[in-house]
């Protein structure tokens, strides 16, 4: 299993599931990311937080605890 936060700079992927609870998970829903849609890591801070990426056309910051919800493939 592999999560957001373990993505490379420059590398696209698709999210399989969201492991986060309650307010937390509907918060990333909110923010476009959902089963199926395909993330593009644009850029990682030096220490990984925050992570920004590029989700249905729009650019995106997440916490470095936020990505590590969202699984990937």
């Amino acid at each position: 299993m592999k999560t957001l936060k373990e993505i490379s700079c420059g590398e696209t992927v698709t999210v399989k599931r969201l492991t986060g609870e309650g307010p937390v998970k509907r918060r990333i829903m909110d923010m476009g990311i959902t089963k199926g849609v395909n993330v593009f890591v644009r850029k990682v801070a030096p220490f990984g937080d925050p992570v920004e990426v590029t989700v249905r056309g729009y650019e995106l910051s997440l916490r470095k605890a936020d990505a590590e919800m969202i699984e990937v493939k």
